[in-house]
C-alpha cells in the first residue's frame, strides 16, 4: 500500500470520526412543524417571518400588558408574572421570539429589526392597536427599548428588567468565520447552553429542573443558529443608542435590576439611566439575573403599582 492511500485512508476515517462527533453533539434532530406543536399550551399565529408561539391571559377589559423573553429562555420564564399580571386585573400576552421554544427558527439575520416586527406584528394580530404596557427581561430590553422609539404611538409604558447594556461581549473568533462559525458553535457552545441557565440566579439550588425545562427547545433545528446569529448582529448595535432612542419618547419607564446579577453586572444599569432619564430604578437585594422569578414578593407589586400609576392614554 502506498504512502499515498495510507494518507488518504487516514485523513476519509478522520474525516468519518469528526462527522460522527459533531452529529453526536448537537442536540438539534428534529423539525419544528405542526406535530412538533401538537398538544404545545398556548395558541399560535402566522406573521411574515413565520410561525410565533404566544399565549393571553386576563380578564378582556384589563390593561393590555406583553411580556418579551431575553436571549434564549422563552416565554416561559414570565409564567409567576402573568399570572400575578392576570390576577391583578391585567390582560397579558407573552409570547416566543423567533428561534426559541415553539416559535419558527426562520434561516434569516436575528437582528433588532426582525424582533421588532414580530412584536409589532403579534400586536395586529390581537387586534392589540391601542397604547400598551411592554415589559422586556434582559434581551428582551433592546427588543422592547427598539420598539419604544420606532413606535412611540404605540406604547403606554416601558419596562425593563435586568436589560442586556454596555458593550456587547465579543464572540471567540472561531464562532465568527464564516462558514465554520455556525458548526462549531452548535458542538461546542449550544449543548452547554441548559445547565448554564442556573448562574442567573443567586441560589441555584432553588430551580433544580430549569434546565430541563429548557432543554426540548434544543432538539429543534435552527435553535443555535438562532442565538448566533443573534450574537453577531447585536455586536453592531450601540444599546446606548436604542435606549437613548426611547429615552426621547418620554414614555413613562420602570427600570428592575437585581443587585446580584453576574449576567448582565448593575454597574451597567447607569448607561440606561443616564439614556432614559425618566426611568424610575429600583434595584432588588438578593436577586440576580431574573428577580422577577426569585422577588416575586418584590417585583410583582412594584411591577403591578407602576402599570396602574400610568394614565390610560388616548389612542
Amino acid at each position: 500500500m502506498t504512502i499515498r492511500r495510507i494518507v488518504a485512508i487516514l485523513v476519509a476515517v478522520g474525516i468519518f470520526g469528526a462527522s460522527n462527533y459533531l452529529a453526536s453533539r448537537n442536540p438539534e434532530h428534529r423539525a419544528l412543524d405542526a406535530a412538533a406543536r401538537e398538544g404545545v399550551p398556548g395558541k399560535f399565529v402566522t406573521l411574515s417571518d413565520g410561525v410565533t408561539h404566544y399565549d393571553v391571559a386576563g380578564p378582556d377589559s384589563g390593561a393590555r400588558v406583553v411580556l418579551v423573553h431575553g436571549f434564549s429562555v422563552p416565554a416561559y420564564i414570565w409564567d409567576s408574572t402573568a399570572l400575578a399580571l392576570s390576577a391583578a386585573g391585567f390582560r397579558v400576552a407573552r409570547y416566543d421570539t423567533y428561534g426559541r421554544g415553539y416559535s419558527d427558527r426562520p434561516d434569516t439575520r436575528y437582528d433588532l429589526s426582525l424582533y421588532d416586527r414580530q412584536l409589532q406584528e403579534l400586536l395586529d394580530a390581537l387586534g392589540w392597536r391601542d397604547k400598551v404596557h411592554i415589559v422586556g427581561l434582559s434581551f428582551g430590553g433592546p427588543v422592547s427599548a427598539t420598539f419604544a422609539g420606532r413606535h412611540p404611538e404605540r406604547v403606554r409604558s416601558l419596562t425593563l428588567v435586568d436589560p442586556a447594556a454596555g458593550p456587547s461581549r465579543q464572540l471567540p473568533l472561531m464562532f465568527r468565520i464564516p462558514l465554520l462559525g455556525e458548526p462549531l458553535w452548535q458542538v461546542l457552545a449550544v449543548p452547554k447552553m441548559a445547565a448554564g441557565q442556573l448562574s442567573d440566579f443567586v441560589e441555584p439550588a432553588r430551580w433544580p429542573d430549569w434546565p430541563d425545562r429548557y432543554r426540548p427547545q434544543m432538539q429543534f433545528r435552527g435553535f443555535g443558529r438562532s442565538l448566533l446569529r443573534t450574537s453577531l448582529a447585536l455586536q453592531t448595535v450601540s444599546l446606548d443608542s436604542v435606549y437613548a432612542a426611547a429615552g426621547r419618547t418620554l414614555v413613562p419607564t420602570l427600570l428592575v435590576w437585581g443587585k446580584d446579577d453576574q449576567t448582565v453586572p448593575i454597574a451597567r444599569a447607569e448607561g440606561v439611566r443616564t439614556a432614559i432619564p425618566q426611568a424610575q430604578f429600583h434595584p432588588i437585594d438578593n436577586a440576580g439575573h431574573l428577580p422577577q422569578m426569585e422577588r416575586t414578593d418584590v417585583v410583582n407589586p412594584l411591577l403591578i403599582e407602576f402599570l396602574r400609576s400610568v394614565a390610560p392614554v388616548t389612542p
